[in-house]
């Protein structure tokens, strides 16, 4: 007699489904970090092929950015109040364009597509930038890839060749430091990526030997502005920390480990230039005022911009074109030099000649708008991930700003595309934070608070 169970044939187990990769926000907002990052060392992107790269890169940003609402088959546009502005200034540079009224309309016709890759790096990333860990990394890799720029920039200063990355030689000569032929160029990088290292060590974005490691690359970063030579950029990190100061002072809520980290950031950032300047930072900064009063005396600074003013009386309203100072600046120049001057040394006025007075209502606007966003979003900064993110950009743009009176930085496309990048991010909404760091900050807010006091106070 057969037995009555019969065995049924083993059935192949059914393959599990793969999950797709997945194209986060994190992804894209790590796409534009790289374009970003990548520009300063292609010598600043200042090179038509590093200009393409540029371009292309922020193209491909958007297509990503793209991308991901296809997938998500919605279209989801976070709102920001620095859009408006950028697109009436991009919309009068078009205008000077299809017009006619710019002196040379192929240069205009480039520097279009120039601050097309900025607006739409600028937007992307304020698309992608949506939650506090977000930001913790991106601080994280900001201070990484800046403290290895500084380190290199150091050690090149120490053992030069007058090559950039001691291969490429500057066909126009310069003063190389890093990857850029100016030094002040250099040190305009620096004081935008600065505030991250030093907004994280003097806040509790990090803590433990994290705190230490961004408080030294602090350090580091801020003394090679000092060892470039900058004065502006000196200046400009004065500014920086001057600002930096007020803003710990009025947020401590009766604590004293914020300033004191402060004064930890800057006493070792004393050091280090201590340790490493030595006597031949001690001579440039006892040059700086004679070499300030030779180039009042030369007048050349301040011919420059008598000229700038001659030139806007010309086409107050438009101005000349975008990006046509250099071509039309010749026929206004009042004194004589072998040199070709191919920018006017201060952002402002050169903002003037070329988009007139239109132009510069717009830039007024734009920066009213970014610094009243900054101003609403720094109550409690220090406990908020959305805060520290918000000074960390202000103190970089305020950099930036200040050093723009002396020097071209904002001229420099990879320079230009970080700070419009820090402007956006100041004027984007709150970022989104988990309820675990929320409850975490407030513990560590009441932790603080000495006897008698409150979370109000």
């Amino acid at each position: 007699m057969s037995s009555a169970l019969a065995l049924q044939p083993e059935s192949a187990p059914t393959p599990k489904p793969t999950a797709a990769p997945r194209l986060t926000n994190s992804l894209v907002l790590a796409v534009a970090g790289v374009i970003l990052l990548l520009a300063p060392l292609a010598f600043g992107a200042v090179e038509p092929w590093s200009i393409l790269a540029l371009e292309l890169g922020a193209a491909l940003c958007l297509v990503v950015w793209g991308a991901r609402q296809w997938l998500k088959s919605q279209i989801e546009i976070v709102p920001n109040n620095l859009y408006l502005p950028m697109a009436l200034f991009f919309c009068l540079a078009v205008a000077q364009w299809a017009f006619g009224t710019t002196a040379y309309r192929f240069v205009t016709y480039n520097h279009l597509l120039e601050y097309a890759a900025y607006g739409m790096l600028a937007f992307v990333v304020t698309q992608a930038l949506r939650r506090s860990s977000q930001f913790e990394s991106m601080s994280l890799w900001i201070t990484i890839y800046g403290g290895a720029v500084a380190m290199f920039a150091v050690l090149q200063g120490i053992a030069p060749n007058g090559k950039i990355y001691w291969i490429w030689p500057a066909e126009q000569g310069g003063l190389i430091y890093g990857p850029y032929v100016n030094h002040n160029h250099y040190a305009g990088l620096m004081e935008m990526l600065l505030p991250f290292p030093l907004v994280m060590a003097a806040t509790r974005v990090r803590e433990g030997h994290w705190r230490r490691a961004v408080t030294a690359t602090a350090a580091l970063m801020a003394g090679s502005i000092f060892l470039s030579g900058s004065r502006g950029g000196m200046l400009a990190f004065a500014a920086q920390v001057i600002v930096l100061a007020i803003l710990l002072v009025r947020a401590r809520k009766n604590s004293w480990r914020q300033p004191l980290m402060l004064a930890v950031v800057l006493a070792a950032f004393i050091a280090f230039l201590l340790w490493l300047g030595g006597s031949e930072l001690t001579k440039r900064l006892a040059s700086i005022h004679t070499e300030a009063q030779a180039e009042l005396t030369r007048g050349t600074r301040l011919a420059i911009d008598r000229d700038c003013l001659r030139m806007l009386m010309h086409r107050p309203l438009l101005g000349w074109g975008l990006g046509t100072f250099p071509i039309v600046y010749p026929q206004f120049r009042s004194f004589y030099t072998t040199f070709f001057v191919n920018q006017a040394h201060n952002d402002y006025l050169q903002l003037a000649v070329e988009m007139g007075l239109a132009g510069i209502a717009i830039a007024v606007w734009f920066l009213v708008l970014v610094f009243r966003r900054a101003f609403s979003k720094l109550q409690d900064w220090t406990d908020s991930g959305t805060g520290t993110l918000t000074v960390a950009a202000l103190l970089g743009c305020v950099g930036i700003l200040v050093h723009s009176f002396f020097d071209f930085n904002l001229q420099i496309p990879a320079n230009a595309a970080i700070f419009y990048v820090l402007c956006s991010i100041i004027a984007a909404p709150p970022l989104q934070e988990s309820h675990r760091k929320r409850v975490a900050r407030r513990h560590n807010l009441i932790v603080e608070l000495r006897p008698g006091d409150t979370a109000a106070s």
